[in-house]
């Protein structure tokens, strides 16, 4: 064991003090200190360089203290030992809450598909030296992702290695709240955290050959003038909830533009209580107006999205596919919309809108809309660099919206092929897709509206249902990766 060639820099604020750091098996000299401050970092890039053992034990003590296990040192320094051409070593965790409640976060295994800026490595990293000094300095633009940026770098240079724990196996612990899981927390990031966090994942694509540049590959759509029955169809895919669909069909009933259709894809089996919510939209239902757009019903027994997707796709009569969940609504001119965008360019494939958040109400039945939650409008999709920037959120924004013909040629959406996928990314996968081909059009008001209640998957995830998730969008991040490398004429496996 070498902890000989091993010292450690602790990174900390005014928020925590130095004895709230314990690194057991060192001390004195084989420490420094460090405190934040992003118009000090030429500093801190002096401090790394001059370095001189073989590692260096860096610890983000930026918010929480921090506690090492007495055997902390002696497991990254043996784990160090027994691997090679490793360029940082993360492990998991503890969180300690203020009444003495332990959580063992999971950490994912490093892949090159871990691109998303909320990755969780934890906040002690053993680096490599020789790899540290080759990464240096920081990216121009990094003030406030000081740890990104370094990560992202390191990870360029030899695999970063994961030491994991069943229990009782993390090698710190950190005291600080257990994080609730929030799909909008990105939301609530400043513009200057966005914009900083985009031009360090430009970097690290350009380093890996994976950036795309703006306009690259990019191609006319061969429908561009090409007439069909219909406009758009609105598909769709639900599963056992008939106190929704009835509202998602209405909004669809209503588009100022009325050469549509709505197909229902119902993946419930033939028992499934949606199905007759819908055919009252049928001839024959009392819902039914031979005014409005047909609606057509599928009825699958294999609850699966893509499937559902893919298989309206089949009969649909539209130009356009335009998504629609069955708990939420669309704005009366959200057709009207996202087609004068698609009219604007011969080289859009797809648009993606902008949606506000409602909840329902369980005492009055009725919606309102969250204020707390602003417009998501998902404006990191810029038209220069939209597709690059996608591959670190985990959202593509709603609703989407593609020529019909193009899912076909492009192999249609998945169907829980993907690594881990469970009726989960399966759009997000096939934006990736388009957007190496076509360009991706914009609406930026609110044409979507998304319904927050107690039966929604998105907002009420637990943390094994997050990592899942999380695992299955990496992995479509990985093949996204492969396949922009071979565009640039590089495949690094």
């Amino acid at each position: 064991m070498n902890t000989d060639k091993t010292t450690a820099l602790i990174i900390h604020t005014d928020k925590v003090s130095r004895d709230d750091i314990n690194i057991n098996g060192l001390s004195g000299d084989s420490i420094a200190y460090f405190k934040y401050n992003e118009t000090h970092l030429s500093e801190l890039e002096a401090l790394l360089k001059k370095c001189n053992q073989d590692r260096l034990l860096i610890v983000n003590a930026c918010q929480y203290a921090i506690t090492f296990k007495n055997s902390a040192l002696k497991l990254l320094n043996m784990v160090a030992d027994t691997h090679k051409n490793w360029s940082f070593i993360y492990s998991d965790y503890e969180i300690v809450e203020s009444n003495g409640n332990i959580n063992e976060p999971k950490l994912l295994d490093y892949h090159k598909g871990r691109v998303r800026s909320d990755m969780d490595y934890g906040f002690a990293f053993l680096v490599h030296v020789d790899a540290l000094k080759k990464v240096l300095p920081f990216s121009p633009e990094t003030k406030q992702h000081i740890f990104w940026d370094l990560l992202l770098k390191l990870s360029q240079i030899n695999k970063p290695v994961h030491i994991a724990n069943r229990y009782s196996g993390s090698l710190y612990s950190v005291n600080k709240k257990q994080d609730e899981q929030n799909v909008f927390a990105y939301l609530m990031q400043s513009k200057s955290s966005q914009l900083e966090y985009e031009a360090l994942l430009n970097h690290h694509l350009k380093a890996i050959n994976a950036y795309l540049a703006p306009n690259q590959n990019i191609s006319e759509v061969p429908y561009f003038e090409e007439t069909f029955p219909l406009d758009a169809s609105i598909i769709i895919p639900v599963n056992n909830r008939p106190e929704f669909i009835g509202t998602a069909i209405h909004s669809a009933l209503n588009q100022t533009i009325k050469k549509v259709e709505v197909i229902v894809v119902v993946n419930g089996g033939e028992k499934d209580t949606t199905i007759n919510e819908v055919k009252r939209y049928q001839e024959g239902g009392d819902l039914y107006d031979a005014t409005k757009p047909n609606v057509k019903l599928i009825v699958h027994d294999i609850n699966n999205i893509g499937l559902c997707i893919n298989a309206g796709l089949e009969i649909a009569e539209g130009k356009y596919y335009v998504q629609l969940d069955s708990d939420d609504l669309l704005y009366e001119d959200a057709v009207e919309k996202l087609i004068a965008v698609y009219q604007s360019d011969e080289t859009i494939g797809m648009v993606i809108g902008s949606y506000d958040v409602w909840e329902l109400s369980k005492e009055t039945k009725t919606i309102s809309r969250l204020q707390s939650i602003p417009v998501v409008t998902h404006d990191e999709w810029t038209s220069e660099n939209g597709r690059n920037n996608l591959l670190r959120i985990n959202g593509a924004g709603a609703p989407r919206s593609f020529y019909i013909k193009l899912a076909k040629d492009l192999g249609y959406l998945d169907m829980n092929t993907s690594p881990r996928a469970r009726n989960y990314g399966e759009d997000y996968d096939f934006v990736l897709r388009m957007s190496e081909n076509y360009t991706i059009g914009r609406v930026w008001d609110p044409i979507y509206k998304v319904v927050r209640h107690d039966g929604g998957t998105d907002h009420n995830a637990d943390m094994n249902t997050v990592d899942r998730n999380n695992n299955a969008k990496d992995g479509m991040r990985r093949a996204a990766i492969n396949r922009r490398q071979k565009i640039n004429g590089a495949h690094n496996g």
